[in-house]
């Protein structure tokens, strides 16, 4: 590799001949001639399903949410980094929606829409060389968390919905503590802790420091004493867009259940929380299939726009893609075939999702690769899925193309909205972040 450039003198320069002696080793040049051209065209076994007849009318309420993240390094000694997170939750009517255009929305009907529907959040966290009310880059961002959650401007119902989730609170025999985790002063010994009746923090039993409620999902599990990596501000904003979308689903469960029988709830990217914060997941799971139970299904649709399945699809379909179809890879398929690996081991999201992946296909111009929760065991279904088992999945499919946007490559306008506020561009965000955090950070 190359030395990069410093303060005072420039880079080091790839070399412009260096490839002329890799085509001189008598190795590359055996391998290379060994290549064969493929013998015919890989087929994959696809069983794709045509929709289900439309059952219903489309959804009538639509909430969307997304999130952006930029991380920003000073330039001067000692090039101090914090990262800046934002997530934003847009409310829209399928009649307000029916009136823009698709190809050539008016900025002035947006704006009129995301008035009063859109809600926003914002923080940052210190990566290194900055400092919080002179705590440590670790416990400030163990406080910050805690502080985001109840973030005054959403009148502290995220934080509402967090505690909703993981003591069940929605439940008739609520949780009386929470499940063990591990204490962020236990490094050591790695002991474990726990808080009770509903609280947000309390003192450790073991050491009899304080713990905030936000260190069960184990965002120290990946901080330093003085540094934390990129992941904690971009696992934050994951978890914040979840608990989000969440505080709509709890505020109708709370006070009028029917309505949730009207309304869908997109979220850019699948629904997944990865490693250790794949504790939400289980609370997650619970809800929905209880909600499910009492005759009150959540259409809570997640959307891939990148990644090893998008890609998959686009090569399945070729060009040629099967209108109003749709397919449910297993275990088996998405390990062989998307992730090219073995299916030995545990069921594909055991642990992790709280959705399963469904490959839709609605025209030549519109195929995404959808998260939708399900009405069973997640490690039953992966193994055999089932369309009926997919929750709502009929009122998804009818509620899905008057959406559709023909702005970007198999875009959803809510989806859309909802990252015209989100987002944080690297540029000019970036550089104006940049110029902020230099303005206030000494």
């Amino acid at each position: 590799m190359p030395y990069p450039a410093g303060k005072n003198l420039p880079s080091e320069l790839a070399s412009k001949l260096g490839h002329l002696e890799v085509l001189k080793s008598p190795l590359v040049r055996e391998i290379v001639q060994n290549f064969e051209q493929p013998a015919a065209e890989e087929v994959i076994d696809v069983k794709w399903e045509p929709f289900p007849p439309p059952s219903s009318k489309p959804l009538d309420l639509v909430f969307a949410v997304d999130g952006s993240w930029q991380a920003v390094t000073g330039e001067r000694f000692p090039y101090r980094k914090i990262a800046f997170v934002k997530t934003a939750l847009m409310k829209i009517d399928q009649i307000a929606l029916s009136k823009i255009d698709s190809e050539q929305p008016h900025p002035l009907a947006l704006r009129d829409i995301m008035a009063d529907a859109a809600f926003y959040h914002a923080t940052a966290f210190p990566l290194r060389h900055a400092y919080f009310k002179g705590l440590s880059v670790y416990d400030a961002i163990r406080q910050i968390i805690f502080e985001s959650l109840k973030d005054a401007s959403l009148e502290g119902e995220v934080m509402k919905t967090f505690k909703w989730l993981v003591y069940e609170s929605w439940s008739s025999s609520p949780r009386s503590a929470l499940p063990d985790f591990q204490c962020p002063y236990g490094e050591k010994d790695g002991h474990l802790t726990t808080l009770s009746s509903d609280a947000e923090k309390g003192i450790c039993t073991s050491c009899g420091k304080e713990i905030f409620i936000t260190d069960m999902l184990g965002f120290h599990l990946e901080m330093a004493e003085s540094a934390a990596s990129e992941s904690v501000a971009t696992a934050y904003m994951n978890i914040h867009e979840t608990l989000l979308l969440f505080t709509a689903v709890r505020h109708f469960w709370e006070t009028n259940r029917e309505i949730l029988k009207h309304c869908l709830f997109l979220k850019d990217g699948p629904l997944q929380l990865r490693a250790q914060y794949s504790k939400l997941v289980n609370p997650i799971r619970k809800f929905l299939l209880h909600a499910y139970s009492q005759g009150y299904p959540i259409s809570i649709v997640g959307q891939e726009k990148t990644g090893v399945f998008v890609d998959h699809l686009n090569f399945l379909l070729g060009g040629n893609a099967p209108a109003k179809h749709f397919f449910i890879p297993d275990h088996e398929y998405i390990c062989h075939k998307v992730l090219c690996r073995p299916s030995t081991g545990l069921p594909y999201g055991h642990d992790t999702n709280y959705g399963a992946k469904v490959f839709v296909v609605f025209d030549k111009c519109c195929r995404l690769v959808l998260s939708i929760p399900i009405c069973a065991k997640m490690d039953e279904f992966v193994c055999a899925p089932r369309a009926l088992q997919l929750i709502s999945f009929d009122k998804i499919l009818t509620t899905l193309p008057g959406m559709i946007s023909a702005r970007h490559e198999n875009a959803l306008v809510p989806l859309e909205m909802a990252n015209s506020i989100a987002s944080l561009s690297t540029y000019p965000s970036a550089q104006v972040l940049k110029l902020f955090a230099d303005a206030h950070v000494r």
